[in-house]
């Protein structure tokens, strides 16, 4: 596993944005929004992309429009689903706003592709050969349900594909019940325990084993550094109800 030391912070219009710069030379733009350069008033404070959360509409879109200017798309071309916590991966060839499902995965130059989440871990997937490009909205239900296998379902050649792990809740900040913690058993290191019959999930360690299990090579998954913990510069659930999302966004850019 390389670990994504290298995001690199960058200037769109309003907005700064954190590029992965191990998918550059894939020819794919992937970049992680942050919580500044927008509109959105207190508690949303202020590039929230998340149209769920009790934000004012208007709000949201203006956002939502400045992150399609970031990725050079019109706000029309930015593609983004209701998420439910599921494992249903969407293929997306044109631009619709009635999608429903935790994973979008396109082939398509001229959309753009987002995930939103505020302590879930956000995955992109690229190959590049067979030109397909996967984002994965992945909290613990998605983790348990399988919604990593499903979207490397897509790929013929699993070890051909690069995935990223975006920022997410660390497992120092993420204590779960028994409820929880019983999905997790069989990873190894995914859960410490915590007081009484209480667990700290690892998240990203979870990911990471499923994506080996599927067949993607340890040295093509990137894993960010950064983290949600106090929802201080992305959002974070854990650390402020109500709050926004922030954005994993991607597009081909050849």
């Amino acid at each position: 596993m390389r670990v994504a030391s290298d995001l690199i912070v960058s200037s769109r219009g309003e907005l700064t944005v954190h590029v992965v710069a191990g998918f550059v030379d894939l020819g794919v733009d992937v970049f992680v929004t942050d919580r500044f350069g927008g509109v959105s008033a207190r508690p949303f404070d202020a590039l929230n992309l998340g149209d769920h959360v009790g934000d004012d509409i208007d709000a949201v879109q203006e956002n939502r429009r400045r992150v399609a200017q970031a990725v050079g798309v019109a706000l029309g071309q930015l593609v983004i689903a209701r998420q439910v916590h599921g494992a249903t991966v969407l293929d997306v060839t044109t631009s619709r706003s009635d999608l429903v499902g935790d994973a979008l995965c396109t082939k398509e130059s001229g959309l753009a592709l987002a995930i939103l989440v505020a302590d879930c871990v956000p995955l992109a997937l690229v190959d590049p050969e067979q030109h397909l490009l996967t984002l994965v909205h992945a909290g613990w239900r998605g983790l348990a349900s399988g919604v990593i296998a499903n979207a490397l379902a897509a790929y013929d050649q699993p070890k051909n594909v690069t995935a990223f792990i975006g920022p997410s809740i660390s497992k120092e900040s993420y204590q779960v019940g028994p409820d929880v913690a019983q999905h997790f058993l069989a990873y190894e290191k995914a859960l410490q325990s915590d007081v009484k019959d209480r667990s700290r999930l690892d998240l990203r360690n979870v990911a990471i084993q499923q994506l080996e299990l599927a067949g993607v090579h340890s040295d093509n998954i990137i894993c960010s550094r950064e983290v949600t913990d106090g929802g201080e510069l992305f959002y974070s659930d854990r650390a402020a109800r109500p709050c926004g999302r922030f954005g994993l966004v991607a597009k081909w850019s050849s």
